[in-house]
């Protein structure tokens, strides 16, 4: 027998006697991808010691020896120098090895009252915690981004769409508070998946608990946690945290997905909407006109990353019985892959609306065509000559019918061709007629008139400074 298959067999206890073979070692491994938890593990380890310590289970000399060695292993996974073994299966044997190589006989008192099982779900939930903080932060940037745009063009008019057709006046600011509002969900999600996920699996063991007189408590309270989970077999069994996260995780990326879609449209030569700064785009190796929005086009896609992860492991555990199968081994691959797309998502997004530029001129000419201002002139009549609105819809469809057939816009027909269609119409009519009228005109509350858009970015702006949108 190898040292290597002894290790891990020393791990495993004396129930086994012969190790795995290559097969067995390279799908029960996890090292590959769980190393990532090494700083939680080791702070994790680092508190049950002190535990341990406080509550008189280990001496005091070796709960230091364990905490001082676990910084030791620490350093040297920093730094690069840990060697990873595959035999080892996972980052939690592979750094109590490494504690026993640095400090002897004390590191085989760490893991008193405590299982692979709870550690693992202590550690993990540690991680997706600080990924809920990191989506926390990268959405309050991009919200950040999107008011300053806001701020800048709340006047700005622009065609409204529904459909993709042309359908009302808005303001360029309305449009990207549509956006914050999106994204402040998001935000207001990730803020209560962290807030129930805020609980301590540690002490659970391996399913029922321990008869040694830890203090869960503490260690919860040196983690960070709120409170320990109140059930031995929940808080080893569970992963709606991780599931709540990838939830969280893909809304937010169809938010990113949506604008990054009206983006490609947007800057495209039949809209001209908007300019990509050239830091988020890239050329053609053959077209050297073209000017393409890759960074746009790659976040639209990485929903499709995201959102396969959340239901991989929706997969993994609809099935599972309570409480730990190995089955769960399978979590932590779709929630690393999920996190990371995820924030370099929400970095890259943040960047192109900072940087993006609104063609005002392009934007007024969108708005001012397609008949926009139908609605208005409907409305005029309801509230002008007491039209039924169902006539005035009528009326105005006639209308619209007269410009198109000649091909101009409602303001350039003469007053004498509205009143071919209805003989009330007076001059006051062209009052209404025009975008910045119209815009001006949405007065409700969310509406898309400019003082309703900027009373917003200054309420956004005061949340945000007031509670860092937590």
């Amino acid at each position: 027998m190898t040292d290597t298959k002894k290790s891990a067999n020393a791990m495993w206890g004396g129930r086994f006697a012969a190790g795995p073979d290559a097969i067995m070692e390279a799908i029960n491994a996890s090292i590959g991808y769980d190393q990532r938890l090494a700083q939680q593990d080791i702070t994790g380890s680092r508190a049950h010691a002190a535990m341990l310590a406080a509550t008189g289970i280990i001496s005091d000399k070796d709960a230091e020896a364990i905490r001082e060695g676990l910084l030791t292993v620490l350093s040297e996974i920093e730094t690069g120098e840990f060697q990873f073994s595959a035999a080892l299966e996972d980052i939690h044997m592979n750094v109590e090895a490494r504690l026993k190589e640095v400090i002897g006989e004390p590191a085989g008192r760490l893991h008193t009252a405590r299982s692979r099982n709870d550690q693992v779900a202590t550690d993990f939930r540690l991680w997706v915690r600080d990924q809920a903080d990191a989506a926390i932060i990268g959405l309050e940037a991009l919200i950040a981004a999107f008011l300053d745009q806001a701020e800048a063009g709340a006047d700005w008019v622009m065609p409204g769409f529904t459909h993709l057709q042309t359908a009302q006046p808005v303001t360029w600011g309305h449009h990207m508070m549509a956006y914050v509002e999106m994204f402040s969900r998001d935000l207001s999600r990730f803020r209560d998946a962290r807030n129930r996920m805020n609980e301590s699996p540690l002490g659970a063991a391996a399913l029922a608990g321990t008869g040694f007189g830890i203090d869960r408590t503490m260690t919860a309270e040196a983690l960070g946690f709120d409170r320990p989970m109140a059930n031995s077999l929940d808080a080893v069994s569970d992963r709606d945290f991780a599931l709540e996260f990838l939830s969280c995780a893909s809304i937010c990326a169809v938010h990113l997905s949506r604008f990054s879609e009206e983006l490609v449209i947007w800057s495209s030569a039949q809209f001209r909407f908007v300019t990509l700064s050239d830091r988020f785009s890239t050329g053609s190796s053959i077209m050297p006109q073209k000017k393409n929005p890759d960074a746009a086009e790659l976040i639209r896609a990485k929903i499709g990353r995201i959102m396969g992860a959340m239901v991989a492991l929706f997969t993994v555990m609809k099935g599972l019985p309570l409480a730990y199968s190995k089955d769960m081994q399978e979590d932590k691959e779709q929630v690393f892959d999920a996190a990371d797309t995820l924030m370099l998502s929400l970095a890259a997004m943040t960047g192109m609306v900072s940087d993006l530029t609104a063609n005002k001129a392009a934007l007024a000419s969108a708005a001012a065509s397609g008949f926009a201002t139908a609605t208005d002139l409907a409305d005029w009549l309801v509230r002008d000559l007491d039209l039924p609105f169902r006539e005035a819809h009528h009326v105005t469809g006639s209308l619209v019918a007269m410009a198109e057939a000649k091909g101009c816009d409602l303001p350039d027909l003469s007053l004498d061709e509205m009143q071919t269609v209805h003989a009330a119409i007076t001059a006051d009519v062209f009052n209404v007629l025009s975008v910045d009228a119209s815009v001006a005109s949405r007065m409700s509350y969310g509406g898309t008139a400019p003082v309703r858009v900027r009373e917003q970015v200054a309420a956004w702006r005061d949340r945000l400074a007031k509670s860092g949108a937590r």
